[in-house]
């Protein structure tokens, strides 16, 4: 799924009026996943993972330790224990 980052977020547009995003900032060497958002009429297809996924591409390009803030994003971590390495601890 193609997406782009622009603006502290990771965009994936979805159809010609829906859009679905991953707000972060960068603290030091640290991600942090702030925020996720989906449509309603998209949930439960996969959006989201590939929204933190692209998080994940952006983080080990960019030598960065992620933080997940947001709900989605830290259960996703827990489903995917093999990024376990790239999760800031403490």
């Amino acid at each position: 799924m193609d997406y782009v980052i622009k603006d502290n977020t990771i965009l994936i547009q979805l159809d010609r009026r829906n859009i679905a995003h991953l707000r972060f900032h960068v603290e030091g060497r640290s991600l942090f996943l702030d925020s996720t958002f989906t449509p309603p009429e998209y949930r439960g297809k996969g959006i989201g993972s590939e929204l933190v996924k692209a998080s994940i591409e952006y983080a080990k390009k960019n030598n960065l330790s992620i933080v997940p803030v947001c709900e989605f994003a830290v259960e996703y971590f827990k489903k995917h224990t093999e990024y376990i390495d790239l999760i800031k601890q403490g």
